[in-house]
């Protein structure tokens, strides 16, 4: 953890010196006085500065990041991480590559390493912190891919008149094509069985 003592006239004055050095605002730190500031006799014998010290608190994204480039060296590879933020949370979108190893079958090892990259920030976050990881749009192809299913999948049940079970998916991809049915007008979509052998099933209302 990084530490550092800085001083100034007054308790304020060295908090923010120590800011400026720091480059990061005030509830990133852990402020410690030191040593409070005195005027000395008449006001200017003896006079000691205030002395602080300033410890910089650990950001969730930053460790989160940190844990993913460790990760990524590990296995040799080249890859970029672009951070953004939306309203859901912060996104890491992997750039570089042989990408393919990172995401996996259907992105089971993406989905993997992005719960790890989340249980890494929220250890270093007294609020929930939610990640998404991504690698050149796979996330958004994947969705698309399902939405296209489930609309061939409700056209076969309206017209066999027959429930489809569609095979074991996460729970952020059942969560796609529940969303993406919940406005159809001819078919319902519900879950059954347990993790990780959840199922969606479409039937007709």
């Amino acid at each position: 953890m990084k530490k550092i003592v800085v001083t100034g006239k007054t308790i304020d004055d060295a908090v923010k010196n120590g800011l400026g050095q720091l480059g990061v605002p005030e509830e990133r730190v852990k402020i410690s006085v030191l040593e409070q500031p005195s005027k000395g006799l008449f006001g200017l014998i003896g006079a000691k500065d205030a002395r602080v010290e300033l410890e910089l608190l650990p950001d969730a994204i930053e460790e989160a990041v940190a844990f993913l480039q460790e990760v990524l060296r590990s296995m040799k590879l080249d890859v970029r991480i672009e951070q953004k933020q939306d309203k859901d949370g912060t996104q890491l979108h992997l750039h570089g590559s042989e990408l393919g190893m990172l995401i996996g079958r259907r992105g089971q090892t993406l989905d993997a390493l992005q719960y790890l990259v989340n249980i890494v920030a929220n250890r270093f976050s007294d609020r929930h912190v939610r990640i998404v990881l991504d690698a050149e749009q796979f996330r958004e192809r994947r969705t698309k891919t399902l939405q296209e299913l489930a609309d061939r999948l409700a056209e076969r049940v309206v017209r066999t008149r027959k429930e489809v079970v569609l095979e074991p998916m996460s729970p952020a991809e059942r969560k796609v094509i529940h969303s993406w049915l919940q406005q159809h007008d001819k078919v319902r979509t519900f879950s059954r069985g347990d993790e990780p052998n959840r199922r969606i099933v479409i039937v007709l209302r």
